[in-house]
């Protein structure tokens, strides 16, 4: 079963979905990362949680974000108790991103929420949830797609692109990622 998308309205390939007042949102968030955390040594994760919280992540407990780690739109972010985005990691939350309770998502990981409907000419932009379960590990590389959620305990093994919902416990692994026995 897959996970319904959200369509935006566009006219063409080349408009954008976003309204103003969003685009300015989104420009003045990369600005403030870039000015007030990217440059943070790790252990100023709590300076960096609070810039998420302005900027509408929705945190409990204490997750840890690295300060190389490129979120798009903090508002769509989720993250629970010691749930973590490493060096380098891309959280593209154009829909909504949660990461459960001690999940992991390795170096330069790349969790992706948006995609476009190529059966139209307007190629408009579609969304999709992504859920990581709790203790999770998504490893180094490895891209996650649409509409995916990775189970409890559940492993992703680097370089893994994920098209498909992973069960809990399961381990996968490669192009497409298939279940590792």
């Amino acid at each position: 079963m897959s996970t319904p998308r959200k369509t935006y309205e566009q006219t063409s390939p080349y408009a954008t979905p976003w309204t103003g007042g969003e685009r300015v949102r989104t420009l003045l968030w990369e600005w403030c990362w870039a000015l007030f955390c990217w440059w943070t040594p790790k252990p100023f994760n709590g300076w960096r949680l609070v810039w998420l919280k302005l900027f509408g992540a929705k945190l409990t407990g204490k997750p840890f974000v690295h300060p190389r780690t490129r979120i798009t739109h903090p508002w769509n972010l989720t993250m629970h108790d010691r749930a973590c985005l490493g060096d380098g990691a891309h959280a593209y939350a154009l829909g909504r991103i949660e990461l459960r309770a001690g999940c992991t998502i390795a170096q330069e990981a790349y969790l992706c929420t948006g995609t476009h409907d190529f059966s139209s000419p307007a190629l408009p932009l579609q969304t999709a949830p992504i859920v990581v379960g709790e203790n999770a590990f998504v490893g180094l590389r490895a891209i996650i797609l649409p509409g995916v959620t990775i189970g409890k305990k559940a492993v992703v093994g680097a370089g893994a692109v994920v098209r498909k919902s992973v069960p809990d416990g399961k381990t996968v692994a490669g192009n497409p990622a298939q279940i590792i026995p």
